[in-house]
């Protein structure tokens, strides 16, 4: 009886925690450049007079989905799509550096190059500052150009900075609850001089919508049979209870 009601309440926690990952994913469905977070379960053993009969379930985020998304045109200057495996350098909110996958960028008040969820784009240098322009252009190669406000029409471009551009491939890298990409145990990732992006593209989310809201409702079943499974352990016990009353 404990080992059923021990089982039945593990897996309903473990079932509630990969609801909360796959309705997170699909909260992200539309969000630019998102990995969605996979989930894995497993049963654990636990070793100990009168704890072996017992199994309880855990699960944990395993790892995120490392497929590209889709990349669609926008048209816009300032949008671009990693054409590569490789990732964007953003300054994280502890200053450390961090990747993304997020081209939708903007030029802050303060002239700072930031991502749409306003983490900093660094260069090689550190982060970007682009000067007051009238026209702007990121090329293939991650190089930022422009022309400067007031520079007569037909102006040459000028370079002010480029991406910093890195490759995760043999680090041991995990994505952080800010959905960024981080390397395990600090450090930085190397640049990937072959990378390249697509200037007036973005990458949408890899999140299969259908695929989440299938997953959503058999997670929602298993998190059922659980349930029935501690009713039925209360109904075994009261009538455990009773049949001792009576032959008392």
């Amino acid at each position: 009886m404990d080992k059923m009601v021990y089982t039945a309440l593990s897996g309903l926690k473990s079932q509630m925690a990969a609801q909360g990952v796959i309705a997170n994913n699909i909260a992200n469905a539309s969000t630019i450049g998102y990995r969605q977070d996979r989930v894995s379960f497993e049963r654990l053993m636990l070793k100990g007079q009168a704890l072996e009969t017992r199994s309880p379930a855990a699960e944990e985020v395993a790892d995120f989905d490392r497929r590209s998304g889709a990349i669609v045109s926008t048209g816009r200057n300032l949008d671009v799509a990693v054409t590569s495996d490789s990732w964007i350098a953003v300054q994280a909110v502890d200053g450390t550096e961090a990747y993304t996958r997020r081209g939708d960028m903007k030029v802050a008040l303060s002239g700072v190059l930031e991502t749409g969820d306003g983490f900093p784009v660094m260069g090689e240098n550190g982060p970007i500052t682009i000067p007051p322009h009238d026209r702007i252009m990121i090329s293939d190669d991650g190089s930022i150009t422009i022309q400067p406000k007031g520079a007569e029409p037909g102006a040459p471009m000028q370079e002010v900075g480029r991406l910093k551009l890195v490759s995760a491939e043999g680090s041991k890298t995990k994505k952080g609850l800010d959905n960024l990409l981080h390397v395990e145990n600090g450090g930085v990732l190397p640049t990937d001089m072959a990378a390249r992006v697509a200037s007036g593209s973005l990458e949408q989310s890899n999140v299969n919508l259908t695929q989440s809201l299938v997953d959503m409702i058999e997670n929602q079943r298993g998190y059922e049979v659980q349930a029935n499974l501690l009713a039925e352990a209360k109904k075994m016990d009261e009538q455990s209870a009773s049949l001792m009353r009576i032959q008392g």
